[in-house]
């Protein structure tokens, strides 16, 4: 099942038809990315009964904070897997330190055996803007959607930093790496690959 936010602030599933609200509240910046890939704000003990919703299998973190003990408890009753990768949440990262990273991030992101997934850092718009805008890249999204949709999220807030970053990002790495992992996960072996090549 997927879940969305309609433009009422209503929570609905894929057929449209509306999730009792009452218990269930998203984390802010809470979105749908792809089928069983989402992204958010920081959730907060509020949130949980929403997430469990989710049947989340794992959580990207992209802080360098360590995740409070609450949410630890959360995600072991659920057994939900923790990927921490600590991004500082400054104006001023270098664009190597991020792609370095959003890259880690983005490698793990795309293996689907960690989803359903739910990626976030403190208020959904910045670190997971980057590696939401990545993943974009990759599914070969044109670069002014891809900045577009960064701004949605990032609002007032987006910084120039991040938009440099997204426009000059090179996925093509990334794209080599998926072609190898379909090479294997079908069956070719390294005598199909050379006649591919």
């Amino acid at each position: 099942m997927v879940l969305m936010i309609n433009k009422r602030n209503e929570l609905i599933d894929d057929d449209g038809d509306n999730i009792n609200n009452d218990c269930l509240i998203p984390p802010v910046n809470f979105a749908n990315v792809e089928d069983q890939v989402y992204r958010s704000g920081f959730p907060q003990s509020s949130n949980f009964m929403f997430l469990q919703t989710l049947k989340l299998r794992s959580i990207i973190y992209l802080c360098p904070e360590p995740y409070p003990d609450e949410n630890l408890e959360f995600l072991k009753a659920h057994n939900i897997r923790l990927f921490q990768f600590s991004i500082d949440g400054t104006k001023e990262l270098s664009i190597d330190v991020l792609r370095n990273s959003i890259t880690e991030a983005l490698e793990l992101l795309i293996d689907v055996r960690i989803h359903p997934v739910l990626i976030h850092c403190k208020q959904g718009k910045h670190r997971t803007g980057c590696v939401v805008g990545s993943l974009r890249k990759l599914q070969n999204w044109c670069t002014s959607s891809v900045l577009e949709e960064y701004k949605l999220y990032a609002g007032v807030k987006s910084r120039d930093t991040d938009l440099k970053f997204l426009e000059t990002y090179d996925v093509s790495y990334l794209q080599q790496s998926l072609q190898t992992i379909i090479y294997q996960y079908h069956g070719y072996g390294s005598k199909v690959q050379r006649r591919l090549q």
